[in-house]
């Protein structure tokens, strides 16, 4: 998130006991309490909204809706209900097909002719 060196960290340190002086605990000790008032405000708004939503939606997390995990969960994942891997359709006259690459050179696909 931050990239500060050691180097970095030591010089804010100073400039932190050199602005703030004596003050320095009591301000730690403020922010501490700033942080922690937002924590549990962010807390208290997503009950609410769980709360709000209702009964289907307990399970509900704010961080599913980020793009991101959203398309990771809903495309990207290929297992079903039971752990499997997904598998495409098998038609009776051809054995199941394992995926990419699973054809010969000069193999044809399978084919279904009621699906055309």
């Amino acid at each position: 998130m931050f990239d500060v060196g050691l180097g970095e960290m030591v010089v804010l340190v100073v400039l932190a006991l050199v602005i703030f002086g004596e003050k320095l605990p009591q301000a730690a000790a403020q922010a501490g309490r700033a942080l922690r008032q937002l924590r549990q405000m962010a807390n208290s708004a997503k009950a609410d909204l769980q709360e709000g939503l209702g009964p289907e939606f307990k399970d509900f997390d704010l961080a599913d809706l980020h793009p991101r995990t959203f398309v990771r969960k809903h495309l990207l994942e290929d297992l079903d209900d039971d752990g499997a891997p997904v598998r495409g359709p098998v038609f009776d006259d051809e054995p199941a097909y394992a995926g990419a690459g699973g054809l010969e050179y000069g193999e044809r696909p399978p084919f279904d002719n009621e699906a055309t």
